[in-house]
Order: C-alpha cells, then structure tokens, then sequence
C-alpha cells in the first residue's frame, strides 16, 4: 500500500502512520498525568513541530545546491524532503531538556513518547511485512500512445522508475519538467511514465501543449497499476531495481 485515501484526500501511508502515533502519544501523555501541572501534550506538539522543522532544515542544507535561488521551493514541504535522523535527534533533544527541567512532567512525558514510539514501529513494521518494498512489477495491461499493447516487465533490466501520472493533476503537472530532466540526466535508469484514466490523444495533446519530451509514455485507461500497488493518490512515483523488485515509493510532487 503506498497511499490511503480519506474523501477527496490522499495521504501516504508514512503520513497516517506519524498522525495515528502522535495521536497514541498525547492520549497516554493525558492519561498518565493526574493534574494540571503534569499535563504534557503541548510537550509532544512542540517535539514534532521542532523535529520536522530541523528534519526540513537539514534536507535542504544538504541538497542545498538544487535549491539555490529557490527559496520558495525550500519551503515547500509537498516534495517530502525531510531528513528522519535529524528530526529525531533535534526532538530528542527538546525533550530532554524538558525532562530535566520539569520533574513533574516526567512520567506522562516519558509515558507519551514510549507510547508513540511503541505505536510507530508495530504500526509501520507490521505495514512493511504485509505490503512493503519487495513487490514484483504490476501485471497490467498497458498501451502506448500509438495503441501497442505494453507492460512493465517489458522494461526489466534496469533500475526502473514509475510515475503515475495523469493531466489534470496538478502536482503531476508541477513535477514533470524536473522528471523529464532526471530521465534525460540519468541514461542507466528507465523511466516510465504510466498515465492514469485518460486516453492516448488527450495524454499527446497535453504533452504537446507542454512542451514535454517524454521516453516510455504509457496509457493506462483501467488505472490497474495504481489498484495493484495501492495508490489513492496522484502523483505516485515506484522505484524498482534491475530485478523489477520494488525499492521505494513516494507519494506527491518531486522537486529536483
């Protein structure tokens, strides 16, 4: 499963997951404290707040070469840009000042955290045995632009990257000039571009009118990939290696 769907709103998985733990936090946090000044959900707040802050800090620093001149795409979190080690370790160490600092606090502090963490990993452990990275490429029938019949393992032998795509989406639109660039940037790694619920002529039409030069555009009118791999969301981006084993999977726009 890369994303769930909740009316007209996709999350990936990761995302429900961090909310469903967050939640399972300040609920023990409330529980353990027995009065007012013990109360530490605003703690746990300020922790992920502070974590995803310097998480986003950090990922930019380090790509801070793609974002020179681009400030704006720095602070633009729909890209997914965040390093995990260092949202831990700056939450950490909010934390334990905290807990050095408000005696009283400790024990539904500490109870909160060991809970949310605890939710966290069987949640998100039990969701990658189930259905993580390891999958074979999706058997669908697919097509060309020019009608052909296609399919994905038809591109096996080299790491292969899938987008799932479709014109009215707009962050679709957003991220396909920087995949166009990475398939031109990147010979040794295939790219597919796999349209999801539209016909052969309104996907030329739009690359047209875009100015787009994609290899591997694919139509693919049942949306049977996204079912297969669990996508309720547009953009959804898979990563498979050589062996068509899939490796990763991200959920919205890609910046460069």
């Amino acid at each position: 499963m890369v994303s769930i769907g909740i009316g007209p709103l996709a999350f990936s998985v990761g995302q429900v997951l961090l909310g469903l733990a967050v939640a399972a936090a300040l609920l023990a946090a409330a529980l353990t404290a027995r009065d007012r000044d013990q109360r530490a959900g605003h703690l746990i707040i300020n922790a992920v707040l502070i974590g995803g802050v310097a998480a986003r800090v950090a990922f930019v620093a380090a790509y801070h070469a793609q974002y020179r001149g681009d400030w704006l795409g720095a602070l633009d979190i729909r890209d997914g840009g965040f390093l995990p080690l260092a949202g831990v370790l700056a939450a950490a160490a909010y934390l334990a000042w905290w807990l050095r600092r408000a005696p009283a606090r400790r024990r539904p502090l500490a109870t909160g955290v060991a809970v949310g963490a605890l939710v966290w990993g069987v949640t998100a452990g039990s969701i990658a045995l189930m259905a993580g990275t390891g999958r074979d490429l999706p058997q669908a029938r697919l097509a060309t632009l020019e009608g052909a019949p296609a399919q994905l393992a038809d591109y096996r032998g080299r790491p292969l990257v899938v987008n799932l795509w479709a014109s009215w989406c707009p962050p679709c639109r957003r991220e396909m000039p920087v995949l166009e660039a990475a398939q031109q940037r990147h010979e040794g790694i295939t790219f597919v571009f796999v349209n999801q619920g539209e016909d052969p002529a309104t996907i030329r039409a739009y690359l047209e009118s875009e100015g787009l030069d994609l290899a591997n555009v694919l139509a693919d009118r049942s949306r049977t990939v996204a079912t297969q791999v669990g996508s309720d969301g547009l953009p959804t981006t898979l990563f498979y290696n050589a062996e068509g084993r899939l490796v990763d999977s991200h959920m919205g726009a890609l910046s460069r």
